[in-house]
C-alpha cells in the first residue's frame, strides 16, 4: 500500500500542530510518521505532500528514510495527490485527508481514503489481530489425560 498524506490538511486539523508555524507543522508531522507511521497506517510507503516549494516559508521538511516529502511546486497539493492516485493501480493507494473535494477525486481513481485523524498526535496505533489459540493447540498428544490424572492425585491428597 502507498499512503499519500495531504500534509497541511492534516497539520491544520490536528490540535497538537494547528497553532505551530508551517515549518514546525511539517517537522512535527514528518517526525511522527517516521516514528509511528506504520503503526498508525499499516505497512507501505508514506509520502507527505505539502503545498508550495521546498524551502519556501521557513525551510525544508526533515529528511527521513521512512517518509518521503514532496512539495507541489506550481500546482496545488490536491492536484499532485490526485495525479499520483490516478497513475497508481486501483486500490493500491490510500489518501489521508479531510478535504471533501480531494476525497471525491481520488475515490474516482480507486484510491482508499482515511480521515486526517488517523495520523493525529493523539491517534491510537492500529491493533493487529491475533488468532486465539484453542484449548488443545500446542499440547502434546495425551497431555489432557495426564493433566486429569495429576488433578486427581493432587486433589485427593488435599482432603
Amino acid at each position: 500500500m502507498r499512503y499519500l498524506i495531504d500534509g497541511y490538511n492534516v497539520t491544520r486539523r490536528d490540535p497538537a500542530t494547528d497553532t505551530l508555524t508551517l515549518q514546525e507543522q511539517r517537522d512535527a508531522l514528518v517526525r511522527r510518521l517516521a516514528a509511528r507511521g506504520s503503526a498508525l497506517l499499516g505497512s507501505g510507503a508514506i509520502i507527505v505532500i505539502f503545498d508550495g516549494r521546498s524551502g519556501m516559508g521557513g525551510g525544508d521538511a526533515p529528511v527521513t528514510s521512512v517518509v518521503e516529502v514532496r512539495f507541489s511546486r506550481d500546482e496545488t497539493a490536491d492536484d499532485l495527490i490526485a495525479r499520483m492516485a490516478e497513475g497508481a493501480p486501483r486500490g493500491s493507494v490510500t489518501v489521508v485527508t479531510d478535504d471533501g473535494g480531494l476525497v471525491s477525486r481520488v475515490r474516482g481513481f480507486g484510491a482508499h481514503v482515511l480521515s486526517a485523524t488517523a495520523v493525529f498526535e493523539s491517534a491510537a496505533p492500529k491493533r493487529r489481530r491475533v488468532r486465539a489459540m484453542t484449548a488443545q493447540e500446542g499440547l502434546p498428544p495425551g497431555a489432557r489425560e495426564i493433566t486429569a490424572e495429576l488433578e486427581g492425585i493432587w486433589l485427593s491428597e488435599e482432603e
